[in-house]
């Protein structure tokens, strides 16, 4: 059975902190309003709350005067568990997600008594291991904001939570209340996102309310979740310089949901009808520089380019040498397509537009190759199948040892086949990959690995693309024997299209009549 992860994306963390002011109705009115913005803008909206054993969390000698200016605002609005409790299920009732920090040890237990859904790790526990070890006893989700640690502290964090199987997400967090925009660093998002792959991370926000251009940024950064201490003004009760009120937090919603918008789709979208028309209107037309006959080629003597473009006419992005007019045209006439006829595409088409999308993929991957290596494209049924079945290996090293990178593109497969000599580890860098060792099948992810020893039938394939290694003994030619014989029947040439590096200006030399039916 597979663990279920806590969805981390897109919260709203909404701080009650001591903005309650130790009063249950004042508490509940703020949940409240937490409740309508969830119905208003169908957003996944938790409220947060703040435990610590009091009188006993503060030293006995500064309980009744202090010089920290934090204790009188921890003993003047201390609730009792069982209000706590209340609250917290208060808030269940109406479907918020319910989160709560731990300033001590006796709050974490309270928290497992309550059922909290995620435990929050404040900036300034960040640090506090004997907390922290109690709180990933616990079974809960974890966040963890990060003010004033170095990267190596919180290297040091993710690293045990990792080492303790948690579930857990990172606040990047500025302790300055309000934060200047000197030191918000948001970049920080982008650089933990980079650094600590597949764990969340967020912002946790302390600037001034009226400001939303933080969550836009923090938004378009990664960043997948979002904290902002929250209260509500009333005649007696007065918000301090960070905290927002109905106002403000309605704007800073409308900000990320604006800003979800403008970001849109990750993928490149095609045009929409409207921007395509608009495109098309700016063309410019292919056009007869001199009278051409039927049966002529177009080059660029006979030809010019002349804007505007004409309703069916042929484009200058669509002109290539060799079009063949179909009829007499005279000077100055456009070229419509359908007078034209087209050449063929080239047999090494499928390959040389395969190489754009596979150094595409190694970019979006960020894997770098050496400066020397050689490149196969395996073609088993034919070039003109290449999206369908084949492989591009790139050997990077062939000695008593070998590498290789192996790069699938979207629904590319591999033919089931056995080595006769050598042996292979297949490592999974990027994408997914479903491999068949012996029609047992396995689906590897980054970091997983599978050998593949001699004689053993295997194949792969990848529905969404795929980068890999492929580490092993020497490569040998003619070592792969195909469970398919007519596969076996072919010449290296017909199943395999070898150069260096790339290729560049070998492929056209390598084509020959090798496109084949099977």
């Amino acid at each position: 059975m597979i663990e279920k992860k806590f969805n981390f994306k897109d919260i709203f963390v909404l701080d009650l902190a001591n903005n309650h002011q130790g009063s249950i109705p004042h508490a509940m009115k703020i949940i409240d309003y937490s409740h309508e913005l969830m119905e208003k803008y169908n957003i996944r909206v938790a409220v947060k709350f703040q435990f610590r054993d009091l009188p006993n969390f503060v030293y006995l000698n500064d309980r009744q005067k202090s010089e920290n200016k934090h204790v009188n605002r921890f003993l003047s609005t201390k609730l009792d568990w069982e209000s706590y409790s209340d609250l917290k299920e208060y808030c269940h009732n109406k479907n918020l997600i319910t989160i709560c920090t731990p300033f001590d040890e006796k709050s974490v237990e309270k928290i497992i008594e309550m059922n909290f859904d995620v435990i929050k790790i404040a900036s300034c526990s960040s640090k506090d291991w004997p907390l922290i070890e109690e709180i990933a006893k616990t079974n809960k989700p974890i966040i963890a904001s990060t003010g004033g640690l170095l990267i190596s502290e919180v290297d040091d964090l993710v690293s045990f939570f990792k080492h303790k199987n948690k579930d857990f997400a990172l606040m990047h967090c500025v302790a300055i209340y309000p934060t200047p925009d000197n030191v918000c660093n948001l970049n920080n998002i982008r650089d933990f996102i980079d650094r600590y792959p597949n764990v969340p991370i967020g912002w946790s926000t302390h600037e001034s309310p009226k400001d939303n251009i933080h969550i836009i940024i923090a938004k378009s950064l990664g960043a997948s979740l979002f904290e902002r201490h929250i209260g509500l003004r009333t005649n007696d009760i007065e918000l301090n310089a960070y905290s927002s009120d109905k106002e403000d937090l309605e704007n800073w919603i409308k900000a990320y949901l604006r800003t979800n918008i403008l970001l849109g789709n990750k993928e490149r979208q095609p045009a929409t009808k409207i921007e395509q028309e608009s495109l098309n209107s700016l063309e410019r037309g292919v056009y007869v520089r001199e009278n051409i006959e039927s049966g002529e080629c177009l080059h660029k003597k006979n030809i010019y380019f002349s804007f505007p473009i004409k309703k069916n006419q042929l484009s200058s992005g669509k002109w290539k040498p060799n079009i063949k007019s179909l009829k007499n045209l005279k000077k100055n006439e456009p070229y419509l397509e359908k007078d034209l006829e087209f050449p063929g595409a080239s047999p090494d088409v499928p390959i040389k537009k395969a190489i754009h999308k596979v150094k595409a993929m190694l970019s979006y991957a960020k894997i770098s190759l050496p400066n020397e290596f050689s490149t196969e494209y395996s073609h088993h049924y034919g070039i003109k199948n290449f999206f369908q079945v084949g492989v591009t290996m790139i050997t990077i090293i062939n000695r008593e040892y070998a590498k290789k990178i192996l790069v699938q593109l979207p629904n590319q497969y591999h033919p089931s086949h056995y080595h006769k000599k050598k042996e292979e580890t297949f490592v999974v860098l990027w994408g997914e990959l479903i491999s068949s060792l012996d029609d047992k099948v396995y689906k590897l992810y980054p970091g997983d690995k599978l050998t593949v020893l001699p004689g053993v039938w295997h194949n792969f394939k990848t529905e969404k693309g795929c980068i890999f290694e492929e580490i092993s003994t020497t490569a040998h030619k003619n070592d792969s024997v195909y469970r398919d014989n007519r596969i076996n029947k072919l010449t290296s040439t017909q199943r395999k299209t070898v150069v260096d590096h790339w290729g560049t200006y070998q492929i056209d030399d390598q084509i020959i009549s090798m496109d084949f039916d099977i």
